[in-house]
């Protein structure tokens, strides 16, 4: 998977928008409008790392397990994996994280809003 198929996998989550909210050097993904994705747009040796929430047991396997997941940068680290896109990870892993990030997101809202997101068409943007 390349940055762009990462960019392109987010925007297929249902109800996901993207944006800029801290600079044009961080390309920002949201449902509901809580962050679910994030990509650093500033590579310096050619890695682009997708930062992702993740169940924080889950997120402990994955790191055993990969060497292009590891805590999250610049971010809660119990919380967020990042995931080097072009690594280990294999894409369909990765497009399943990027849904479990949603969930991950989903649920912890409050139950009014949870219905509000069930309910949003499927049909991507």
């Amino acid at each position: 998977m390349n940055i762009e198929e990462a960019r392109e996998a987010c925007l297929m989550i249902k109800g996901a928008t993207e944006s800029f909210p801290f600079g044009e050097d961080v390309l920002v993904f949201k449902v509901m409008d809580k962050m679910f994705a994030y990509i650093a747009l500033d590579s310096k040796d050619g890695e682009f790392w997708l930062n992702l929430k993740c169940d924080p047991e889950r997120a402990i396997m994955l790191r055993e397990q990969y060497t292009g997941i590891f805590p999250g940068y610049h971010s809660n680290k119990r919380l967020w994996n990042t995931v080097v896109i072009e690594s280990d990870v294999p894409d369909n892993l990765i497009k399943e994280l990027i849904q479990h990030s949603v969930d991950e997101v989903i649920k912890k809202l409050p139950k009014k809003q949870q219905e509000e997101y069930n309910n949003l068409s499927c049909l991507p943007k």
